[in-house]
Order: C-alpha cells, then sequence, then structure tokens
C-alpha cells in the first residue's frame, strides 16, 4: 500500500551525471514508448523534465532527466539512484546503431527519419517492469490495461523517492506482485488468465532478468521468456522492445499494428503476414522501422464505428 514519505525524513541526495551522446538524442521521443497511457505513475513529463519511478535491482529509484539533443543532465534518488544514472547512456540509445538502415527507397521513411534524427531504442535493463504491463495489455484495449497498471501500481507500489513530483508511484516488486490477492486483480479488470501469467513472470523474475546479459534480443531471450506459460510472440516483443533494445521485433499479433504499417507503407491495410513483408527489407531494423511510423505522427484513417477488440496477443 502506499504511503507518504515521513515529512521529518532528511532529503535524500542525488547521484548526477550529464550524458553527451556521440549522437543527438530526443529524450521524450526515445523514452515516450515506456509511458503506459495518461496518468501512468511511474511515468511523468513536466516541462523540461522527464520523470521516471522505477525498481532497480537495488530498490526503488526515481530518474528525472532534464536536456537533450547534445547534452542531458540526470540526477537519481533512492538506493537504486546509482543502477539508473549508471543506465542513463544505454537508457537513451547509446550502443542503439541505426547506421545500417537504408530507407531511401521509401519517400515517407525517408522524410520520417529526417524529421526524427534523435529517435533512439531505449534499453532500460529491467524486464519485470516491462514484461507485467505487456502481459495486462494481452486481449483488451490499451484504455482498460492502463487504468487496470494505475490501479495496481498506486494500491502495491510505494512513493517515488526525492523530489519526484506528487503522485508518483515505483512499480511493485515481483514478490509484491505476487501478494496481490485475487479480488483485487478482478476489482482492477484483471481475469484471472493475466493475473495468473503476472504470478508466473513473477515467480521466475530473477531468472527472466539475467535475459539482459546476453544482448539485445535473439532467439534464447525469445525462447526464455516464452518458457512461461501465458507469454506469447507479441508480448515477448513488447518486452525485448522497451528492456533490451531490440531493434528486430516488430509486435506480431497486435491489434492496430499491421494496418498502421501497411497504411504508411503502401496506402491500404495488411495483416500480420502482410506486415512481415513490408518491413522484411529493413530485417535487422524492423523495431526501428516500425518506431520511425510510430514517431512520424501518421494515423491510419478511420472507418465505421469502433468495434470491441478482441485479439490474441498473448497467445
Amino acid at each position: 500500500m502506499v504511503t507518504e514519505a515521513s515529512v521529518d525524513a532528511p532529503p535524500l541526495r542525488p547521484v548526477e551525471t550529464v550524458y553527451r551522446p556521440a549522437r543527438p538524442v530526443d529524450v521524450r521521443a526515445t523514452l515516450r514508448t515506456l509511458a503506459r497511457g495518461t496518468g501512468d505513475p511511474a511515468w511523468r513529463v513536466e516541462g523540461d523534465r522527464v520523470w521516471r519511478a522505477v525498481r532497480t535491482p537495488h530498490g526503488a529509484g526515481t530518474l528525472c532527466l532534464v536536456g537533450g539533443r547534445s547534452e542531458v543532465r540526470a540526477a537519481a534518488w533512492g538506493p537504486g539512484a546509482e543502477w539508473l544514472v549508471d543506465g542513463v547512456p544505454e537508457l537513451l540509445g547509446e550502443g542503439d546503431d541505426w547506421s545500417g538502415l537504408d530507407v531511401s527507397a521509401s519517400p515517407f521513411l525517408s522524410e520520417a527519419r529526417r524529421r526524427s534524427p534523435g529517435l533512439r531504442l531505449t534499453r532500460t535493463r529491467q524486464v519485470v517492469q516491462v514484461l507485467v504491463p505487456a502481459v495486462l495489455e494481452q486481449k483488451v484495449t490499451s484504455t482498460e490495461a492502463w487504468r487496470a497498471w494505475r490501479q495496481l501500481v498506486r494500491a502495491h507500489g510505494e512513493p517515488a523517492p526525492g523530489p519526484a513530483p506528487a503522485g508518483m508511484v515505483v512499480p511493485p516488486s515481483a514478490e509484491t506482485w505476487r501478494r496481490v490477492p485475487s479480488w483485487e486483480w478482478h476489482r482492477a479488470g484483471v481475469g484471472p488468465q493475466r493475473s495468473a501469467t503476472v504470478m508466473r513472470v513473477c515467480a521466475v523474475a530473477s531468472s527472466l532478468e539475467r535475459v539482459v546479459g546476453l544482448g539485445r534480443g535473439g532467439p534464447e531471450v525469445d525462447a526464455r521468456l516464452r518458457s512461461v506459460p501465458g507469454v506469447g510472440v507479441w508480448t515477448a516483443a513488447e518486452t525485448t522492445q522497451r528492456a533490451l533494445g531490440d531493434a528486430d521485433s516488430p509486435s506480431v499479433g497486435d491489434y492496430h499494428l499491421p494496418a498502421l504499417v501497411g497504411w504508411a507503407l503502401v496506402g491500404a491495410p495488411v495483416d500480420d503476414d502482410g506486415m512481415l513483408e513490408l518491413l522484411e527489407p529493413y530485417r535487422g531494423h524492423r523495431e526501428r522501422v516500425v518506431r520511425l511510423i510510430s514517431a512520424s505522427g501518421f494515423a491510419k484513417p478511420r472507418f465505421g464505428p469502433r468495434m470491441t477488440i478482441q485479439d490474441h496477443r498473448g497467445h
């Protein structure tokens, strides 16, 4: 249960650094994929500051990033502060090499790349903090999943350390997720299949976190994540994209993505197979292409009334 920090507690001293990337970086565009909807308790943008509340291997932490392009100032608080500061370069795309991506054959992608020179793939190095909300997003609309995330994190997380904006909460640890009672999952609108998958994920959390040491993705990482019943191809991809900076993991099985890619690249909707065919020329960079499309602001046309979403992303 979230409680207010003691007003008599001494202020935490921040751990600080200045990151000067070799290539320009757009902090907001790079990290936007980590926000779980409007009102995510673990994410906040205020003015020129981007805030994250993070469950690190060393405990709770708050990270604040200011600046961009050629210089980013970072400050972190809490037991996880040093770990967070050490990870700032990878969080902001260091090691994410776009040099082999040739989009010259696509006017759309060429223009998107020109307009987003600072876009990078983030690498949080946090598997469970990314995997749990991905599981919550299986088979439901984003609105439903994000509402459940907000409700559960606020109820079972802890206040973000340091001078974080009011209401910011560090997501629960794996052990805490496992103690969430069934009736609270139900009240948050999370069915027994998804809650059971979260429990299975958290039961092997330490093993899953070790995939960070295997690099930025690939068959072995995918196999380890999908060895947990309930974690399918979509959920694994959503995790490796954010936790590992996987550049070649398009989210197959997504309700919206194939149509978005199709409309952007050929002016017509496609299914998963069609999306993979369109992305094949960019193999090795397929997630970078998807991120370029998303960052461009392009939106697929809307036809007819909104429908109830029923997909099978967890299978």
